[in-house]
């Protein structure tokens, strides 16, 4: 297999690391956390102005249709420059689901807007009881003359706050459908809060919300390849932060010393940084592989791919980031040093879209069948 870049994904991927590491800053990334919604107006419209949002939008709605890969290129720059805003959860997540519907054609200006970054979307399939699987819904999308009527509670939809639409998972019959919805539709309610590492989600309640045939978007093979899509992404947002993690816990073991010598010399501390550095280099094999099967039109191999590298880099990512704080000693859990911001973005990373027990399970779930 070629895993070499081509010239214009390494253009990319030099674009975005430039970006993580000129552009933003631990200033920035403070001042984001401080924003209405977690999410700097101006960061964000630049990082539209880059094409970024429009990468997971098909080129019929103004998008360049880019490749999971050329995404994960930019994530894994912005995981390395701890940058919150949501190109994940407001963008990426919820293009590639319209993107895989029946009804992408329908939604042409409102991808336009999103990869223009004048609008963000967001997506609420979780359910209390649904332990990570979209499959379990218990949301009813009722027929009626006018469309439908979706009433249920979803948990922890990331970036809703900032929506403008939300995309809601509902059970219609038997089958579990997707539908569009204008965040500010009567009876649409949501419960806000910030979440662990960055960024906004919020719980929603919708309680007989109306809305019209050409709402549907289609059944849930669509949030499942979105689903995938997105997780094989935010891995490689969190390759980015344990990137990050190494390079500044080994410059940190060269350059502090103790009984007069670097404490890099000591053996025992070289031997720590390599396992970092071997947990490092597997995750990103695990990654470029579920890229490279994210795309892939056989589920059985997507989600095989996808769930090995989302169990695997939940896990080295989790010995990184606490090697990164001890090894850096008492000033690792200090609030002005970055090393602490990139732990808590890692330990969020390990339960979003499932953690490493769930997609265990799933892993061999799909290995099994």
């Amino acid at each position: 297999m070629d895993l070499s870049f081509t010239s214009e994904q390494e253009i990319l991927q030099d674009s975005a690391v430039k970006f993580a590491q000129k552009g933003y800053s631990f200033d920035q990334y403070k001042k984001s956390l401080k924003a209405p919604g977690q999410c700097d107006p101006a960061i964000w419209k630049q990082v539209a102005e880059f094409g970024w949002l429009a990468l997971a939008v098909p080129e019929s709605a103004g998008g360049i249709g880019g490749s999971t890969l050329d995404i994960a290129l930019v994530a894994e720059a912005l995981g390395a420059g701890l940058v919150i805003e949501p190109f994940i959860a407001g963008a990426i997540f919820p293009a590639a689901i319209i993107a895989a519907s029946e009804s992408a054609g329908r939604q042409d200006a409102l991808l336009g807007n999103l990869a223009s970054g004048d609008a963000q979307l967001a997506v609420a399939y979780s359910e209390r009881a649904g332990r990570f699987d979209p499959a379990q819904c218990t949301t009813i999308a009722d027929k009626n003359a006018k469309g439908f009527v979706l009433s249920g509670e979803k948990i922890c939809a990331f970036n809703a706050p900032n929506a403008s639409h939300l995309i809601v998972s509902a059970r219609n019959g038997s089958a579990v459908d997707l539908f569009l919805v204008p965040r500010e539709t009567a009876g649409l309610s949501l419960t806000a809060y910030p979440v662990l590492g960055g960024g906004v989600a919020a719980d929603v309640k919708l309680d007989g919300v109306q809305v019209d045939s050409d709402a549907r978007l289609g059944d849930i093979t669509a949030l499942e390849a979105g689903l995938d899509k997105a997780i094989a992404v935010d891995c490689a947002l969190a390759l980015g932060g344990m990137k990050a993690l190494f390079e500044r816990t080994s410059a940190y073991l060269r350059t502090r010393k103790q009984f007069g010598v670097a404490i890099g010399t000591f053996q025992v501390l070289q031997h720590r940084v390599v396992d970092m550095f071997i947990e490092l280099e597997q995750s990103r094999s695990l990654v470029l592989l579920a890229t490279a099967k994210a795309d892939s039109g056989d589920a059985v191999e997507r989600r095989r791919a996808v769930s090995a590298a989302k169990a695997y880099v939940a896990k080295a990512s989790k010995m990184v980031a606490q090697q990164a704080v001890q090894l850096h000693g008492g000033i690792g859990m200090t609030e002005e040093l970055d090393v602490g911001h990139y732990f808590r973005q890692l330990t969020a990373f390990g339960t979003r879209f499932g953690d490493r027990d769930y997609h265990l399970d799933r892993f061999q779930a799909v290995a099994a069948a």
